[in-house]
């Protein structure tokens, strides 16, 4: 499996001459839902379904209760979750309060199993047909399509 990316314009507002550039954005393929998480991993685990939908569910309930104390939660391979904030900018430190924070968010870093899975994933070229769905960009078979592989020295 690859991930798969389809070329996007962009344009960047954030100089004067509004430049257009073009960038690879992800495309996901599918969703997995809660159930069905809870599924696969009574099939790897071989752990009832309800016993790993309520450790998942004290999970949740726990990394929800810690960040909104300000803890960064730790959870060992896996990664770590923690609280930060995006705000708005100003001229002096007494301009600042609450009012400048635009948003609340959670920042996830990746553990070492998630991170050695980043640097081994391929990434597939996807192209966006007419009808609006999306079709693999195959790479142009460098043969003469006689079923034979071409010589290296030619």
């Amino acid at each position: 499996m690859s991930l798969k990316y389809v070329i996007k314009k962009r344009t960047f507002g954030f100089d004067k001459t509004k430049t257009e550039k073009y960038v690879a954005q992800n495309v996901i393929t599918n969703t997995l839902d809660f159930r069905n998480l809870c599924d696969e991993i009574t099939k790897v685990g071989l752990v009832p379904s309800g016993a790993v939908k309520f450790v998942l569910d004290a999970l949740i309930d726990t990394l929800n209760m810690n960040l909104n104390k300000g803890i960064s939660v730790q959870l060992g391979d896996f990664g770590c979750f923690r609280p930060s904030l995006n705000c708005d900018s100003q001229d002096t430190a007494k301009d600042v309060d609450s009012d400048t924070i635009r948003r609340v968010k959670i920042i996830f870093t990746p553990g070492y199993k998630f991170k050695e899975m980043l640097n081994k994933v391929s990434v597939q070229k996807m192209i966006v047909a007419a009808d609006g769905s999306m079709e693999p960009d195959e790479p142009v078979n460098p043969d003469k399509g006689d079923g034979e592989a071409p010589d290296p020295g030619e």
